[in-house]
């Protein structure tokens, strides 16, 4: 299906008109005019993007005041944006390679934080018993902040489990929980207290704050390790221009982070949960379990996230809510949901 324009709550296809459930755009600021008017200002200002590297003589503000709004919002003591989340996700790991004795990953994690030789943190819903041994070593644990097909953060209380002779790293992919999950969207990553070394975020800045970049967040020390790799100070940065926004949109993500939690409460009171659904008030997606279903939305003019991972999976299908919904579209999707 193509269409013609940004897909928000509703998109066109064949001249017939659907209710869109679709796409990462969870606070619905690629529509939001207020946002838009920011970026076109520091568009003017800044250009449409600078290639110099980010470690030239040129210094620009506009990454510092963009960075600095995610260290606070996110609650860490340091960040870096570069131009994707792939390449936060990179980057951490090209560092960490050199730092770490054996890779762990939980579930089924983004392609942005896979290593080769990784082990499984649990077999058989068993914690790995090389966790848990005397043998003293540096490990980096690596998870998606909300696992593929759930809606609640990962459960990382596993890590008081593990042997005190284990120097823990943690990387955790807040794509999908930044901006969305916690106060004012803050994520996941202020509220993890573990007894381990050090903690690191990355994600894309392509999904609730709507602006194509990346970010790592993490102490002040791996940040600057990360600005002293040799892929980091060869590569341009993120436009400076949505860096600049990322700050003075500070006001806009609060109010579309409280719209969409007013949509989810919503949700939340009206929905009746069959067997065939899989939906929590504090996340912004509903995946469906049944195919049929799938086609009676679309019977109904809806439309929702359809996708494959990979060539041999099987299609994942998630209703999404953004801020953007009105009550009218919310009670039209859930009338079907719940029709029996």
């Amino acid at each position: 299906m193509i269409v013609e324009k940004f897909p928000d709550r509703i998109i066109e296809i064949d001249q017939k008109q659907y209710l869109y459930f679709g796409g990462t755009a969870y606070l619905g600021l690629p529509t939001n005019h207020k946002f838009q008017d920011l970026i076109v200002q520091n568009i003017l200002k800044w250009g449409t993007t600078y290639g110099s590297s980010r470690t030239a003589n040129i210094q620009l503000s506009a990454y510092t005041s963009g960075e600095n709004f995610l260290a606070q919002h996110i609650g860490s003591e340091k960040t870096v944006t570069v131009s994707s989340g792939m390449l936060a996700g990179k980057l951490v790991l090209e560092k960490l390679k050199k730092q770490t004795d054996c890779f762990y990953h939980l579930n089924e994690i983004h392609s942005a934080i896979q290593i080769e030789n990784s082990l499984p943190v649990f077999i058989n819903k068993k914690l790995n018993t090389n966790l848990l041994d005397s043998k003293p070593e540096k490990i980096t644990i690596l998870t998606d902040g909300v696992p593929t097909f759930q809606t609640r953060p990962i459960d990382l209380s596993f890590l008081n489990e593990i042997s005190n002779q284990k120097e823990i790293t943690l990387v955790i992919d807040e794509s999908h929980s930044l901006g969305i999950i916690g106060k004012n969207g803050s994520g996941i990553y202020s509220s993890i207290d573990f007894p381990i070394k050090r903690k690191i975020l990355v994600s894309s800045l392509g999904k609730a704050f709507g602006l194509t970049g990346g970010v790592i967040a993490s102490d002040s020390n791996f940040i600057k390790e990360i600005k002293e790799i040799e892929t980091f100070t060869s590569a341009a940065g993120m436009n400076p221009a949505f860096a600049q926004t990322l700050s003075d949109a500070s006001e806009i993500y609060k109010i579309q982070h409280q719209k969409l939690k007013e949509n989810l409460n919503y949700i939340d009171s009206i929905l009746v949960q069959p067997n065939n659904v899989k939906f929590d008030k504090n996340y912004p997606l509903i995946y469906l379990l049944s195919n049929e279903l799938v086609e009676k939305l679309k019977r109904e003019k809806i439309i929702i996230a359809s996708f494959r991972y990979t060539k041999e999976a099987e299609p994942l299908n998630r209703i999404v809510i953004t801020a953007n919904h009105l009550k009218e579209d919310l009670d039209k999707l859930i009338q079907v949901i719940n029709y029996k």
